[in-house]
């Protein structure tokens, strides 16, 4: 028997030995990541609504707007006008001028060109950032409630997550929480605001404290700015970016087109960052996704460069979401059971129901098994949030949908006293 036809002989061996046996053997950092709650929860919902069943969908973040008519032309403008090959691994240059201008006019930001780098949605930017800076056993600190992909690019990273309580502070990280917090091996604070699940906003001035305290101790900072423009009067936009120079050279911001614009399927967005740090973000990118779509990235440049009419669109969602947020938040503390503080952005609610464990629920994931399955209502449970007594309800749907999703858990769950009269 040749060397060959060992080989195969043995190989066939060992394949019949472990026919029952899954051979693949999944990387430890993969393996200790958790899948996204969010996306779970949408896919339970995809799986009633497939097998026939009506289903309320509260649990994705997904704007239920269309991209905006001038971007959808500007990206058909791209692909005739031949944007079709690819790109330097940063961005277009059109794209990246595009960003500077537009946080310069509407921020006061001053922001170099090598200090950009574009990436395939928020996501990318986020993991690309973290990547660059993490090296296993350092300390992270993430706020709670967190979006649910935070610690798990921690994880990723072999770094470890190291939380900051803010239930005390209403949901709002503090400069002296951090301050706190910080340790010898601390090398990262992310932040999320307009906060993703609560929707509360830190202020500018709390901010900016903020990243004073991590810079005075070595320590950066990745902002998600992805809800940058859903802030709900009084509250206002703010971005990192338009922080003074020497504080921004220890903060990344991780921006998207996915919510604000209403593109979430065109998956683009970018960081703003330190020339080292945007250099190995680059780096680290040209071995993965390369660059974003090359016409979409030409469609996002046209629209920073119409600034009037890009922000007019984003007013007019801003305004829909304050509308749905203004009635849906006292619906919602009708119910019995349920406890919401009124959100300062974003567009989801993040609904206290501790009153309601006990005997029949034992966490929040019962309480939303409870609304999938009797009333087909979607919403994600606390516990990827890091919050498992809360649930998280998305507004980024219709008021219809809104108005018989409470109809139907007021009829399930029942109102409180002062409610009913």
């Amino acid at each position: 028997m040749s060397n060959f036809e060992t080989d195969v002989a043995s190989f066939l061996s060992l394949w019949q030995n472990h026919a029952m046996t899954n051979l693949f053997s999944v990387s430890e950092n993969v393996a200790e990541m958790k899948g996204s709650s969010t996306l779970i929860a949408a896919q339970a919902a995809a799986d009633l609504r497939a097998a026939g069943r009506d289903v309320i969908d509260l649990s994705v973040g997904e704007p239920d707007f269309d991209t905006p008519e001038f971007i959808k032309h500007h990206a058909c403008d791209g692909l005739e006008l031949g944007y079709t090959k690819y790109t330097p691994t940063a961005g277009l240059t059109q794209f990246r001028k595009s960003i500077i201008d537009f946080y310069a006019a509407r921020f006061d930001a001053d922001i170099a060109m090598d200090q950009i780098a574009a990436s395939c949605g928020g996501k990318q930017a986020l993991f690309n950032a973290a990547c660059t800076l993490l090296n296993p056993g350092d300390d992270v600190l993430i706020p709670k409630p967190f979006w649910v992909t935070f610690p798990e690019i921690v994880t990723f990273c072999s770094s470890n997550s190291v939380f900051i309580e803010t239930e005390e502070t209403d949901f709002v990280l503090t400069a002296d929480q951090v301050a706190a917090a910080i340790t010898g091996k601390t090398k990262l604070l992310i932040i999320n605001s307009p906060n993703n699940p609560t929707g509360r906003v830190i202020p500018p001035e709390e901010m900016q404290k903020i990243v004073e305290v991590c810079a005075a101790r070595g320590v950066y900072v990745l902002t998600d700015e992805c809800y940058l423009f859903f802030a709900y009067p009084p509250a206002a936009p703010f971005s990192s970016a338009s922080l003074p120079r020497e504080l921004r050279e220890f903060v990344c911001v991780a921006g998207s087109f996915s919510k604000t614009y209403a593109m979430t399927g065109w998956r683009i967005g970018y960081t703003i960052a330190n020339a080292e740090w945007t250099k190995a973000i680059v780096k680290l990118q040209s071995h993965s996704a390369t660059h974003p779509t090359s016409f979409v990235q030409y469609a996002c440049a046209k629209a920073m460069e119409d600034i009037e009419q890009t922000l007019d669109a984003v007013k007019t969602m801003t305004a829909e979401y304050e509308r749905r947020r203004n009635w849906l938040i006292p619906q919602l503390n009708q119910i019995a059971g349920f406890s919401c503080a009124m959100p300062e952005g974003a567009f989801y609610a993040f609904v206290d129901v501790r009153e309601m464990l006990g005997d029949e629920f034992a966490a929040s994931a019962d309480v939303a098994d409870k609304l999938l399955t009797e009333a087909h209502i979607a919403v994600t449970d606390g516990e990827g949030f890091g919050a498992d007594e809360f649930l998280r309800f998305s507004y980024a749907t219709s008021t219809e949908n809104l108005e018989r999703a409470v109809a139907a858990m007021k009829e399930i769950f029942g109102v409180k006293p002062a409610a009913a009269t």
